[in-house]
């Protein structure tokens, strides 16, 4: 994986994949075990989301192409997405980052942050810059 630094820039023209990151599965899972206190059910969906979002961490993958977002499952292109198609972007709690909208042409997405979200802003400020 590609460190970006001041004297290690990303070339525009190389593909980043972004590394998983565990941080929002573990916290959900986490937090099932005090709601089971109060609701056994509401915690029971609480647990079944953050291993969904396990799952979800493990097998997909987000490269930054020079044109193009591409979403991988498990080795298997799945999605693309122009850049050329982008109106907008962000990335909700820049402290906390859970939660990353993009809303292209003819439809909007959302995507928890199941990836390394630094690395995701530096892809889309140099590839795809926000026009708010």
């Amino acid at each position: 994986m590609t460190t970006v630094t001041p004297t290690n820039p990303i070339a525009p023209t190389e593909t980043i994949e972004l590394r998983p990151n565990y941080i929002i599965p573990v916290v959900l899972v986490v937090l099932a075990l005090p709601v089971a206190i109060i609701s056994k059910w509401f915690s029971l969906a609480i647990a079944l989301f953050g291993l969904f979002l396990t799952l979800q961490t493990i097998n997909i993958r987000l490269q930054f192409t020079e044109t193009d977002l591409d979403v991988y499952r498990s080795g298997n292109l799945i999605k693309r997405f122009p850049f050329a198609e982008w109106q907008n972007w962000r990335v909700f709690w820049p402290n906390f980052p859970v939660l990353f909208y993009f809303r292209e042409v003819k439809s909007i997405h959302f995507l928890p942050i199941i990836f390394d979200a630094t690395m995701l802003k530096t892809c889309l400020e140099q590839r795809c810059p926000r026009q708010d």
